[in-house]
This record gives structure tokens, sequence and C-alpha cells, in this order.
């Protein structure tokens, strides 16, 4: 049995905004005399849209045009021949410098109820580096090859940072390294624009550059060469410099281990894998094109192993539009279909609270979800037990119960994700536990951890399946 979902990826990029639609192809992959294993077996990339600069607003430009925001998705859905209530999945995803414009909130979280029902807005580099990483193909590279890659997405204002280790995510960083942080008329190369950090390092290097002049490779080539030796220390190929904390956006990798592999995304990474094309450095506008030359001299090059990235200056959008859905396990209970449900925060149970006093950890947990003594509503995950009793199954149902009474006295739904699979027998025991008078939703086949956030989707496969989009805001290595 085979089912399709058509998701949709829009990213407001600090240079450029772009959609993508895809079909996600679930397809049951189990035999017949086993339990249905629903998967997503496939993705098809079915529509890109133009890459359009994102539209900002007034001189000092701190606002993102919203209205031209709206008028570019609804062109692009017309084009594409597809209405909002088509969408069954995907995510906004507002990336860089555009994610710090005032009204970026506002901006993203409206865009998101235009765009599709379901579609998630979300933010924030450590979900952008992985996803823009999975667009890229890194990870299927380090799975296939038994290696690490660290993909690099250098876009107009930072430059994200995605460790994979045979398939895994093992960390993410961050730096306000990009190809618009210097802005330049595309035909005088007069400079228009200098990013607040590196107007900081030109003064304290004391070089002769300022708005208002004209740019040449010249006298943007030290500014470059401080960005270039930053990322190279990003990936440990020598020390930190003097302004590499300074151009960490919120922290860098942690990765102990060398890391052979590179790969590059974003729409400097044209000019790592092609600077040849180029013959007018400043035809965009900025310094991006010379940084992605830069890049391509650099120890990045000489030292790892270059990957050729399935996707460059798509790659955030194919993976918003690709790589955030995930399948619920096919033993799942919802006892009335209130779907979809978004932007759940996770209670994360560790396997030690689960086996020694669930209930009790669980309930003070809860208490870190509660503001002004209001309650929000949160999902409860947690392991499960692999071959579980009967007798088991009864006592993990008691327990969660006994933990969530602060949520179902507030009125809020009981909602647990378990890892194993036991959802079905376990959401059906709570359910009898409350005398089939509290709604339950109970799914399984999902790993989460602590600092998730989840969307639930609508039933398919007949109904045996949630689709569940996890937003990892923070990874550790």
């Amino acid at each position: 049995m085979k089912e399709e979902l058509l998701s949709v990826g829009i990213d407001l990029g600090t240079s450029t905004t772009q959609l993508i639609f895809s079909k996600l192809i679930v397809e049951n992959m189990a035999s017949s005399y086993t339990v249905p294993r629903m998967v997503i077996a496939d993705k098809q990339i079915e529509y890109k849209s133009e890459i359009y600069f994102t539209p900002l607003l007034g001189e000092s430009q701190n606002r993102i045009d919203f209205e031209k925001i709206r008028d570019i998705v609804e062109a692009e859905y017309k084009k594409a021949g597809i209405r909002k209530e088509q969408i069954d999945t995907g995510a906004v995803i507002i990336t860089g410098e555009t994610a710090r414009k005032e009204n970026a909130r506002e901006v993203v979280n409206a865009l998101g109820d235009f765009a599709g029902d379901f579609v998630v807005a979300t933010a924030g580099p450590d979900l952008e580096s992985v996803i823009s990483g999975k667009g890229a193909g890194a990870d299927e590279y380090s799975k296939e090859h038994h290696t690490t890659v660290v993909n690099i997405d250098i876009g107009g204002g930072t430059s994200n940072l995605a460790v994979f280790q045979r398939g895994d995510t093992c960390d993410t960083g961050c730096l306000d390294i990009g190809g618009r942080l210097i802005k330049a008329d595309a035909d005088t190369h007069r400079i228009t624009y200098i990013a607040p950090k590196l107007q900081e390092i030109i003064q304290m290097e004391h070089l002769p550059l300022a708005v208002g002049d004209t740019a040449t490779e010249a006298n943007v080539a030290p500014v470059i060469a401080i960005m270039v030796s930053a990322l190279e220390a990003s990936v440990g190929l020598k020390p930190q410099g003097k302004y590499y904390q300074l151009l960490v956006t919120h922290r860098g990798i942690e990765f102990k281990e060398p890391i052979p592999c590179i790969s590059f995304s974003g729409g400097v990474a044209e000019a790592v894998y092609q600077s040849r094309k180029f013959e007018d450095k400043f035809c965009y506008g900025d310094i991006g094109i010379l940084l992605g030359e830069a890049i391509a001299r650099s120890e990045l090059c000489r030292r790892m192993k270059v990957i050729e990235s399935r996707e460059r200056i798509r790659a955030t959008v194919v993976g918003a539009g690709s790589h955030t859905t995930e399948i619920s396990g096919s033993t799942i209970t919802y006892t009335k279909d209130t779907f979809p449900v978004k932007n759940l925060p996770v209670l994360k149970i560790s396997p030690r609270e689960e086996q020694e006093n669930l209930g009790e950890s669980l309930r003070k947990k809860l208490e870190w979800f509660e503001v002004e003594d209001s309650l929000q509503p949160v999902a409860v995950a947690l392991t499960g037990a692999e071959n579980p009793t009967f007798a088991e199954v009864q006592t993990y149902a008691g327990e969660l119960l006994l933990g969530m009474k602060a949520l179902m006295e507030r009125g809020l739904p009981v909602i647990v994700i378990v890892e194993r699979d036991m959802a079905k027998v376990l959401g059906q025991s709570m359910y009898a536990l409350l005398g089939y008078g509290k709604d339950v939703v109970c799914l399984d086949g999902v790993r989460l951890q602590e600092g998730d956030y989840i969307d639930i989707g609508r039933p398919i496969a007949q109904g045996s399946v949630l689709p569940v989009v996890v937003k990892t805001l923070v990874f550790h290595s």
C-alpha cells in the first residue's frame, strides 16, 4: 500500500526567498506476515520556484516586506497549480540575518497559516544547519561511505555547519559569515552596507574600507581572509583566531574527532565549486563570489575531501520540503481526530527516570512548562519497554496518568510519544484507566530529545499512521 503526501518548503533567507514542492511516497515496507511498517520510501521534487531577493522595508532594512513575500508565495502556488488546502506537510524556514528582523516572528507565523494548514513555521540556526546539510546530501554521503562529513551552508548573512557521522547528525554550529555582509552597487561597485561585526573588525584592523567607497578585490580581501580563517578554525584545521568568537552566532561545533570530508551549500557555494564562471566579481551586489573563491583556495579544500553537493543555493528549501517529516509506527492510539496539532514542546523522560519513578519525574518536569500558573500543552516522550508484558503496560499507563494529572486538570490533551513499538496497547490502557472520558493520543516509532518541538498531521494510510514533523532546535556532540 502506497500513499502520497504533498510537502512544501519555504525559505526566507538573508539574500533569497524560494519555494519547493515535494512528493513524499509513504509505503508499507513490512512483509505479509508482520505488523505493517509505514515509512517514507521516496522523495520526489515536483516544482522549484524562481529565486527571489528577500524583500525588505525602509532604509535600515530592519523589517521584512510581508506583502511582497505573500505575493511571491501566491504567484508560485499558482505557477505550480497547487492550492494550500492540498499541502500535507512541510516547513517555513526563516534563516540568517532575516531571522533577526523586527517582524520576523510575525511574518513567519502569518506565512505558516497562509501557506497551508500543516506547514510548520520554524527558525533557528541549529535546525537550519541540519536541514541544509540534508538538502545538500551530506547525511546520505556519510552513511553510504561510512565516514564523517561537515556541510557548510554559506548564505548571505550566516554560515551554518552540520556534522554527519555515518548518517547521524552529531553537531551543529553557526557563524556570522556570508556573502551579503558587505553590499555594493552591482554597476558602480559603490559600497552601500557593511554588517556591524565586520565594521568592528575593520575598525580594529584599521582597514581603509567604508560605506561609500568603491569595492575592489584588493580592499575587501583582508576582511574575506579573516572570515575564511574563522571557517577553517570552525572545523578544527587551525586554532581559533582573534575574531573567531566575535563571528560565532551562538556557538561553534564541538565535535572533537577529525573530519575528513566537507561539502558546501548556499548561494556562496556556487562560487566555491564553479568560481571560473563569474567574470564580474560584484555582479550580485555583494562579496559572495569573492568569498567563495577564497574558500576554494583555502585549507578547507586543500586538506579535506570536497564532496559535490546535491543542492547548493536550494539546499535549505529542498531540505525543508523533503526532510522535515517522519512517519509514526503502525501501532497508534488516538481516540478523536483533532489533528493537525502544532508546535508541541517535548518533555523527554530519561531511561533512568522511566524505570525508577516515572510518574513523579513526569510531575516535576511538567513544572518546567508552567508560566505564571499557566501550563502549556506538551508531548511526553519516552523510550518504552521492549516486548512488555500486559502488567508492565498497565504500570506504564498508570504512572503516565499520575504524572500528567496537572495537564488533565487544565483540560489539556494527553499526548505520549514512545520510541518502541507499544503505543497501541499503551494508549488503549490509558484510555481505559481514564474511564473512556478523556481524549488520548499515543504513537510510537519516533525518537525525540529534550528541546524538540513536534507537529502531528492528519492520519494517513487508512488512519493507521500519523505524519510527524520533528523540529530539533539544539544538538549536542
